[in-house]
């Protein structure tokens, strides 16, 4: 199934800005990247799933996310969220179903975004988003996930 946001687009300057009044004032973590997942999960059209995983003990542990129930730990040698960690990389593809060792959490999906969260040397988790289209996801779409992750890397404290 996929999810309907509300009939008007919003631009990615609109979701930029939207993202930073968010993050203003505000240095946890968790609160911000829950307020970042629904505003996602809203914003953008034809996606299944928007969320947060976090690097806990080598494995990516489930954070704050909108959609379908999800895996809850992820090793880092598994999927398109753990080689995105491991690599320290932004992996966005076209069809989940070609991707070796992709996991396959909701049926629905057919591709997926995955930017990892990184400060300074550090790698905090990854913000994952799936679409239930195929080829869902455009060069311009990987510009403003990635600008949005950098917000939220830049709102956690020193």
């Amino acid at each position: 199934m996929t999810h309907q946001p509300a009939d008007q687009r919003v631009t990615p300057d609109d979701l930029l800005g939207t993202v930073e009044a968010i993050l203003a004032g505000e240095p946890d973590l968790i609160a911000n990247a829950a307020n970042v997942a629904a505003l996602l999960f809203e914003a953008l059209p034809r996606i299944n799933w928007a969320g947060f995983y976090f690097l806990r003990d080598d494995q990516l542990v489930l954070g704050p996310f909108q959609g379908r129930v999800a895996c809850t730990r992820i090793p880092l040698d598994k999927g398109v969220c753990g080689a995105a960690a491991s690599r320290r990389e932004t992996i966005v593809v076209a069809d989940v179903h070609a991707f070796p060792g992709h996991i396959a959490c909701d049926a629905a999906s057919a591709s997926e975004i995955v930017v990892p969260l990184i400060a300074g040397d550090r790698l905090i988790g990854v913000l994952d988003i799936d679409s239930p289209i195929r080829d869902r996801f455009t060069p311009q779409d990987r510009k403003l996930v990635e600008e949005v992750a950098a917000l939220l890397v830049r709102a956690l404290p020193a």
